[in-house]
């Protein structure tokens, strides 16, 4: 049916759909195409709506524009989903991998069996499928489940969309309360805060007053503050001034600070938060803190565990520290002599500190020498035999830890048995047994995770952080590495010379320049650093997609997809993450015969880089690790995966842990490394332009370094050495 404005049809394809705003591009095959229309049958209809699936039935109304570039659309206003009438109509809808476990053959057999009835006896009686020939009874059980599964969550999606949540947020509250979604949200909105990843404070809020509960409702009160210090945990600061703390929860929850004085005693009274005076900033007299409990524990366990092995007077690496200066000489010169290379004075007496000190710290920049310095102290525990263990924050970081030394490595998490439902299995009971612990790129360490590691560590075994302090700092709370060494509790060697070798790349060249507050060389001059001068974000974009898709690939041989890496300061505007992973998917790897599926508002197509976005154990997979979609099975609703030579299956329920990687943050790229690394440098950055920053972007790159943008937005960045300080106590705390 057709109107001068509506519209009724079966869907055919999305084009783009996105879950922050529901707007949405697709292509619709109409029951009757308007009158004035020739050649392509298809329509293309736009505006905010659900989020629909190709093969659904929908009736549109809304009216007929012409766009400038894209000619005649339909602008939907009101969207209303419909079933399929004919037999061919509902064999295509169940067949479209709208149930699991039903393909086109087995929608075949079912709608032959029941015709025009087909949903009908689904509804009613999802049992009777059994009945279908070559269906079979185990089959008829999963279908019959299936398809109330689909139906449910299609009420829940209704529900919580009715109420502004979007696409993505509804399913994953679905993944975490499944058939209860409706009455969990219901009976207490704001624990959506706490147990659904992604979903904030405002969204909650805003469903709770839908909802009808008061304005001054305690749990509305104590929800407003914890979701204040939660973010001010997110942002890396351990804890939060309490001034500072009540003003922020105040003008989030839009009430006089005096009304939150009662809702922070229940929560200290409950020991979720904890208050204590510090002297913290320039004040002379200490300032109250409020710490959220896991906080508090941490970086008071963190500092006193540290002191423990420091006081420990018993060693295990004793017979090394005893050794007298002539033989640790000769010990060196075998090591080396055996692995081709010689050691600096410096590096010598990095060795010796690490080796004969209960914590030390190990740090530089890309080029002076910590991976042979490493490989000589390893060197070393080997020929006297004694034990250690390598690890990284990151399976990326561990990776490259176990290729520079030729040991193996893990991640912290992996050293110290990490299962999600049970803890740590390594732990103050169950301590490593081992002489050394090396920590690589502890920059990324956050307060939590390295309190966990020095509670698994005995009081007589070594720790050595390896690390460069220059960089970002970890993406959780703390700034562990600047605070350890800022508290002068254990020794540090900085490595400064950078060696003949690495002083030919214009990348390492660079990256000190960069350190140091000096502009780095863009004269094009050399064969692994260039930039490109634009001003316009948008064509800064496309030549930036041109540069990956065409130039450095023709030019240099490297591929598009497997060795150059696009890394963003920013993930919104015009050449930021979001819009360049469009821009890099439509070039790289557009439409065609390829399978694909829009899930939580993406478009997911085989052969798409794509990146996890937090850690799943029981996948073996960790925020940050970079795989391609290897395949997609409409059937059984299964996403496969293609990450370090393994095939990891993702439920279609899972697809929210997933996002496109043709473009990444810079904070995502910490401890990975790449072939080439493309960045985006524009004054549209501001916000996030600092030295840190643009020194991390270039040093995760091997071989080659392209900036697309400005000189006077790299300026901005060299010049900005503002890092902001974390609320941290763990350096006071150590006595720094």
């Amino acid at each position: 049916m057709i109107t001068e404005n509506s519209l009724e049809g079966n869907i055919e394809r999305i084009t783009y759909y996105s879950t922050d705003t529901g707007y949405c591009v697709l292509r619709l095959a109409p029951d009757q195409p308007p009158l004035n229309r020739r050649g392509d049958t298809l329509m293309t209809v736009v505006g905010t709506m659900p989020e629909l699936q190709p093969g659904e039935r929908v009736r549109f109304t809304g009216q007929w524009t012409n766009h400038p570039v894209h000619g005649q659309q339909f602008k939907a206003e009101t969207v209303t989903q419909l079933r399929p009438a004919t037999i061919e109509g509902i064999q295509r809808y169940l067949g479209s991998g709208l149930i699991r476990g039903v393909g086109d053959k087995t929608a075949k057999k079912i709608v032959d069996f029941f015709g025009t009835e087909t949903l009908d006896v689904l509804d009613r009686m999802p049992e009777k499928v059994r009945d279908v020939p070559g269906v079979g009874k185990h089959k008829a059980g999963l279908i019959a489940k299936a398809w109330q599964e689909q139906r449910t969550i299609k009420e829940v999606m209704i529900f919580l969309q009715g109420h502004g949540l979007n696409t993505s947020l509804a399913l994953r509250i679905y993944k975490t309360y499944g058939d209860d979604s409706i009455q969990r949200v219901q009976q207490d909105p704001y624990n959506l805060v706490k147990e659904i990843y992604g979903v904030g404070f405002k969204t909650a809020d805003k469903l709770a007053r839908e909802l009808g509960l008061p304005i001054y409702a305690p749990t509305r009160l104590t929800a407003g503050l914890v979701y204040a210090l939660n973010e001010a945990t997110k942002n890396g600061h351990v804890f939060m001034p309490t001034g500072e703390l009540l003003k922020v929860a105040a003008e989030l929850l839009e009430v006089e600070e005096g009304l939150l004085d009662e809702a922070l005693n229940r929560l200290c009274n409950s020991g979720e938060v904890f208050l204590e005076d510090l002297p913290i900033g320039e004040a002379e007299t200490p300032t109250q803190v409020a710490y959220h409990a896991a906080m508090y524990y941490s970086e008071k366990g963190a500092a006193s565990r540290l002191h423990r092995m420091m006081d420990t007077p018993t060693s295990r690496l004793q017979k090394l520290s005893l050794m007298p200066p002539g033989k640790w000489d000769m010990l060196i010169a075998n090591i080396t002599s055996e692995g081709g290379v010689s050691l600096s004075e410096q590096q010598k007496r990095a060795v010796h500190m690490a080796l004969t000190n209960k914590v030390a710290i190990l740090t530089g920049g890309p080029g002076t020498g910590k991976t042979t310095t490493l490989r000589t102290i390893i060197g070393i525990l080997e020929s006297t035999g004694h034990k250690f263990k390598l690890a990284s924050p990151t399976g990326r970081a561990a990776k490259r830890l176990s290729e520079a030394t030729g040991q193996p490595a893990q991640t912290i998490h992996r050293l110290l048995g990490f299962a999600p439902a049970e803890g740590f299995t390594y732990n103050e009971d169950n301590p490593l047994n081992t002489d050394l612990v090396v920590v690589d790129e502890a920059s990324m360490i956050d307060l939590v995770l390295f309190y966990n590691l020095l509670k698994a560590i005995r009081p007589e075994t070594h720790l050595l952080l390896v690390g460069d302090v220059d960089q970002l700092p970890s993406v959780g709370a703390g700034d562990v590495l600047r605070d350890v060494i800022r508290s002068a509790i254990c020794p540090v060697s900085v490595l400064e010379t950078i060696f003949r070798q690495a002083g030919g790349s214009m990348i390492i060249q660079n990256a000190h320049r960069i350190n140091h507050g000096q502009t780095p060389d863009t004269s094009n001059n050399s064969h692994d650093f260039f930039f490109f001068a634009e001003e316009d974000p948008q064509e800064a974009a496309q030549l930036l997609v041109d540069i990956v898709q065409n130039r450095v690939p023709q030019k240099f041989g490297h591929d598009p997809l497997d060795e150059i890496q696009v890394l963003a300061p920013m993930y919104m505007g015009k050449i930021g993450v979001n819009a360049l992973n469009d821009a890099l998917q439509q070039r790289l790897n557009p439409p065609g015969r390829k399978a694909e599926k829009l899930l939580v508002g993406r478009l997911f197509r085989v052969g798409d880089k794509v990146m996890q976005t937090r850690n799943n154990y029981e996948k073996e997979v960790f925020n940050g690790d970079i795989g391609r979609i290897h395949s997609i099975d409409m059937q059984e609703h299964v996403l496969n995966v293609m990450i370090d030579g393994r095939l990891v299956m993702y439920d279609w329920l899972e697809a929210d842990e997933l996002v496109h990687a043709f473009a990444i943050s810079v904070h995502k790229s910490q401890g990975a490394e790449y072939p080439v690394v493309v960045m985006p440098i524009m004054t549209q950055h501001y916000m996030m332009l600092q030295r840190n920053l643009l020194y991390t972007a270039i040093t995760r790159a091997k071989k080659m370094v392209v900036l697309v943008g400005t000189r006077k937005a790299i300026a901005i960045a060299v010049n900005n050495n503002e890092v902001a300080r974390r609320w941290s106590a763990l350096a006071w705390r150590l006595g720094g």
